[in-house]
């Protein structure tokens, strides 16, 4: 499966486990990073060996899901993550994201009634700021990231993305949200501090987990520091 056509996106996607696995689990990339990043591969596999039907895809306009890069936007992020929830089936469904995805995976996480866990690597509860100021200085604000076979990958994400973000804001949504929440933050992180996941974790509601890795942002180029997060989310998963 390479592909899935939901009502209103194509979405490239990866997709480890059985298909009649009774749970789901979204894996859900950062701002611009796409399904096939080591991490993103490796928790899909983990959370497929727990028995989970387990998934990530590429955001609409994004790496290879089709359309505009206008597409990129947490409205149509948020709408992808429900119509792929729908199109498993609506099964019992683990959210888990870096960064932008784990700022998804508490939007989505906290609306969503087939949402069971809320797992977030290294996020924020509302829009980071990065690139706002150029976005609004020239309309746009270009973005550059690796990819998998080792080159660079231009992006151009006009202002609009960066006013649909304005509009959420996920702290009050989690202080009521009563779903188990799994929050990871990184100790030496420059892009999302740790003192605001530390906020994020005081905030929400009961059930919830804080766990402090001694790791930056981009733990992605550290196998070692994918495995310890794999184990984290099972341990949290299994209890």
């Amino acid at each position: 499966m390479k592909s899935i056509k939901t009502p209103s996106f194509e979405l490239a996607v990866f997709v480890r486990g059985r298909k009649d696995a009774k749970k789901l689990a979204l894996v859900l990339p950062g701002r611009l990073d796409t399904k096939y990043y080591l991490h993103m591969k490796s928790h899909v596999g983990f959370l497929a060996r727990k028995g989970y039907l387990a998934c990530s895809f590429d955001p609409p306009g994004t790496w290879e899901s089709p359309g505009d890069i206008t597409l990129y936007t947490m409205t149509s992020y948020l709408k992808a993550i429900n119509e792929l929830i729908a199109y498993f089936g609506s099964k019992p469904t683990v959210l888990m994201g870096h960064s932008r995805g784990g700022s998804m995976a508490m939007l989505a996480g906290t609306r969503n009634d087939c949402v069971t866990h809320i797992i977030a690597v290294m996020s924020s509860p509302s829009p980071s700021r990065i690139g706002l100021d150029s976005a609004r200085k020239n309309g746009f604000e270009t973005s550059y990231r690796d990819t998998p076979a080792g080159g660079k990958r231009k992006f151009v994400l006009p202002l609009s993305f960066f006013e649909d973000a304005a509009k959420y804001h996920m702290l009050d949504a989690l202080a009521k949200c009563t779903k188990p929440k799994l929050y990871i933050l990184g100790k030496h992180d420059k892009l999302v501090a740790p003192e605001l996941v530390k906020v994020t974790f005081e905030r929400s509601a009961r059930p919830k987990q804080l766990y402090e890795m001694d790791s930056g942002h981009d733990y992605r180029f550290h196998p070692d520091k994918i495995r310890e997060v794999n184990r984290v989310v099972g341990r949290f998963l299994h209890r």
